[in-house]
């Protein structure tokens, strides 16, 4: 199969939008990537043109995207290149989306603390355990 397959680091621009849908669970947000590079005679950094590309995180991954990432935030994304050309009201419009397998914060622009994602029936079934009153009797020690 023959697929683009890219890593784009950028910061997000839009905040996630998360939805239910029949097939499970869809986050998708906007991502900003700039390139910049040294300009030797201006002796100074200097931004290149502004890419936008659509994420698209499904799954498991967009549950934890909407939870986790905000607008700003530079973020490291990996996944497979769609691009779309589509007419929309006699307009022509051509768009990048990028389906996600993996997005991360870029920790060389901060800290990030991880937390591991508990399965929803898992998370459940311990909330109702621990929801639940405890009419068991302990044991004696003995000794």
């Amino acid at each position: 199969m023959n697929e683009t397959l890219l890593t784009v680091v950028g910061n997000v621009a839009t905040t996630p939008v998360y939805r239910e849908l029949p097939t499970g669970p869809v986050a998708r947000f906007r991502l900003a990537v700039t390139p910049r590079h040294f300009d030797k005679v201006q002796n100074a950094w200097v931004d290149g043109h502004t890419n936008f590309f659509t994420v698209w995180a499904r799954g498991m991954l967009g549950s934890n995207v909407q939870g986790s990432i905000a607008i700003g935030e530079p973020v490291i994304v990996q996944g497979r290149l769609k691009v779309r050309d589509e007419e929309r009201g006699g307009q022509h419009w051509t768009s990048a989306d990028i389906q996600a397998t993996a997005v991360g914060h870029d920790l060389s622009r901060g800290t990030s603390a991880f937390r591991r994602a508990a399965r929803k029936a898992q998370a459940a079934e311990e909330q109702r355990a621990r929801d639940e009153p405890s009419f068991e009797i302990e044991p004696a020690p003995v000794g």
